[in-house]
C-alpha cells in the first residue's frame, strides 16, 4: 500500500511541476529565445487589472508598431520604461532581462513550492522536498527583487 501512496504522490507532484513549467514556458520562450525577434522599449501610459499598455519604441526603425501591451506586474506603473521583446504575430510584449526571465518563471516557482509538501510528506523524501521548496522560493524572491 505504501508503494501506491508514493506513486500517487509522485504523480501529483510531477503534474504540478509540469503544469508550472508549461504555464511558464508561454512567456519564458520569448525571453530565452529572443534572438531574431522584435525588441524595443515600452513606456507605460495606461494600466488595467491585467495588462498595461503604452508607447512602444522599437530598436529597428523600420517597425511600424507604435503601441504595445504587456502583462501587468508590480513593476509596471505609469511612466516606467520597460525593455521588451514582442511576441510574434501579436501586439503583446514580454519584459526582457533578468526581471522578465524571472517573472516568466513565477508559475514554475509556485509549482515547486506546492509540490514540496507532497514530496516531503507523501513520498517521505524530506531532503528533496526542502530542495524543491528552496528552488521555488528562490525563484519567487529573486523575481520580487529583480522587478
Amino acid at each position: 500500500m505504501t508503494h501506491v501512496r508514493t506513486a500517487a504522490m509522485a504523480l501529483v507532484a510531477l503534474l504540478l511541476v509540469v503544469a508550472g513549467a508549461w504555464a511558464s514556458w508561454n512567456s519564458a520562450q520569448h525571453v530565452l529565445l529572443a534572438k531574431g525577434r522584435e525588441h524595443g522599449t515600452l513606456t507605460v501610459t495606461d494600466c488595467t487589472d491585467e495588462t498595461c499598455s503604452g508607447r512602444y519604441v522599437p530598436e529597428d526603425p523600420s517597425s511600424s508598431r507604435r503601441t504595445l501591451s504587456i502583462a501587468r506586474s508590480v513593476a509596471a506603473e505609469k511612466g516606467v520604461t520597460i525593455p521588451v521583446v514582442v511576441k510574434p504575430g501579436t501586439d503583446e510584449g514580454v519584459r526582457t532581462g533578468w526581471g522578465g526571465g524571472l517573472h516568466a518563471w513565477l508559475p514554475l516557482g509556485g509549482a515547486l513550492l506546492l509540490a514540496a509538501p507532497l514530496v516531503g510528506g507523501g513520498m517521505r523524501l524530506p531532503r528533496t522536498a526542502w530542495s524543491l521548496a528552496g528552488v521555488g522560493g528562490a525563484v519567487l524572491v529573486a523575481a520580487f527583487f529583480a522587478l
